[in-house]
């Protein structure tokens, strides 16, 4: 702690629950449901003054040539989704790029956001570094009304971001096909790759 105060330490860790701004709010993760929103359902003010996956660091980074995939794939597909970060700071430092998935329209209530990946970076003034996440459709599946796992058709937003709610950058996809029941070799995990930037 000390370190971090006298700026000897570059702080980068991330908050696992949201911190609420007012009383009666509550504390979060990024499971928050679409009626934990602010909305006219109360009149308590959910919204909250740190939110999960929020962090602060003593350098500054960009993040840059964000490539999507195409507009659709299957509902057995995969696809990349790639972005640069860069150091624009004076010192080294740690960022965490998260990556969320938002699905607008589903047969069941879904979260507003799930963490379906992330990936901490160490990078040195000017430094850069190409991330690239493997999304597969697999990590989309719910339960749905009958008590199945399934992968729906529709549509479906991958959301780069520092937090839950500091979003950067929102790749908008289509998952086509009919609705397809996963079994317990699904894909659980979003991999990424890190490769060496333009520095």
């Amino acid at each position: 702690m000390a370190g971090v105060l006298s700026g000897r330490v570059n702080p980068s860790g991330r908050l696992p629950v949201s911190v609420p701004r007012a009383p009666g709010g509550q504390p979060w993760t990024c499971l928050q449901p679409p009626l934990g929103l602010a909305g006219e359902v109360s009149s308590l003010d959910p919204t909250p003054l740190y939110p999960f996956g929020h962090g602060r660091s003593y350098t500054t980074f960009v993040w840059e040539d964000v490539r999507g995939p195409g507009p659709e794939i299957p509902t057995d597909g995969s696809c990349d989704l790639s972005l640069t970060v860069r150091n624009t700071g004076d010192r080294a430092g740690a960022e965490v790029v998260q990556l969320y998935l938002h699905d607008p329209v589903a047969s069941v209530t879904r979260p507003d956001v799930r963490l379906i990946g992330y990936r901490r970076i160490t990078l040195s003034p000017g430094e850069s570094r190409r991330l690239t996440f493997r999304f597969h459709a697999d990590l989309s599946a719910f339960t749905d009304r009958t008590g199945a796992p399934v992968v729906e058709p529709g549509a479906l937003e991958l959301r780069l971001s520092a937090s839950s709610t500091d979003v950067r950058h929102t790749v908008r996809l289509r998952l086509t096909g009919p609705v397809r029941v996963v079994g317990a070799d699904r894909r659980l995990r979003c991999d990424v790759e890190v490769s060496r930037g333009a520095d």
